[in-house]
């Protein structure tokens, strides 16, 4: 008989209780300004990807809203957004980009990284300029002046990520990379910070399978 698969819950519950434990113990008046999130009425409003979440204090509940419905976060997302409040310090966003290889122990996580992220996009754009650029400003990137296209997204409110393309000619395959602002670090653990690379890789492409058009950039 195969063993079945685990559930989220079952792959992910001991990481979910110990981020909560740790939330607990939080201030929370000194952790939204580190964060440069809003608090009031003991939740944390945090936008991620564009979609607003509720964090609620003490407790470490996480809810996604979106008009006329609420519903509980995935356990990956409640993990990631409890990390972003209890890691965040303050340290202000540098506007230096850096390799996720740059990245505290970015090497142990160097090739889950590259197969989740630059390697995925790069079958769906590398040939596919404007198709990358459509994809990019439906998810409201901000274009900056590295390779063929760039541009920066804003995961979290401190927390921005790159995405570089260098279109392929006869001479040259093509290339592509996520970047990380040089602060990234300060915000949330390694592993996180691959998957939120992972993440943003999904939504481009899943912009692109829509045509371009502009949407909520809704988090897997």
């Amino acid at each position: 008989m195969q063993p079945q698969p685990r559930s989220p819950a079952e792959t992910y519950g001991p990481a979910l209780e110990t981020a909560r434990r740790e939330f607990r113990q939080l201030d929370p008046l000194v952790t939204s300004w580190k964060a440069d999130v809003r608090y009031e009425d003991g939740i944390f409003h945090v936008p991620f990807f564009g979609v607003v979440y509720q964090v609620r204090w003490p407790d470490g509940l996480v809810h996604q809203i979106i008009p006329g419905n609420e519903r509980e976060a995935p356990i990956t997302i409640a993990i990631i957004l409890l990390h972003y409040l209890i890691h965040a310090d303050g340290t202000p966003v540098q506007g230096d980009w850096i390799t996720f290889r740059e990245l505290p122990d970015g090497l142990t996580y160097f090739s889950a990284f590259q197969n989740r992220g630059p390697l995925a996009l790069l079958r769906a754009f590398g040939h596919d300029l404007a198709g990358f650029r459509r994809a990019a400003q439906a998810l409201g990137g901000d274009p900056l002046s590295f390779g063929d296209a760039s541009y920066a997204f804003w995961v979290l409110p401190r927390l921005p990520l790159a995405v570089v393309l260098h279109a392929g000619d006869d001479e040259f395959p093509p290339a592509l990379n996520v970047l990380y602002d040089r602060a990234a670090g300060h915000y949330l653990p390694t592993e996180d910070l691959a998957a939120v690379g992972g993440m943003l890789t999904g939504h481009l492409r899943r912009a692109s399978a829509e045509g371009g058009e502009p949407a909520s950039c809704c988090p897997e």
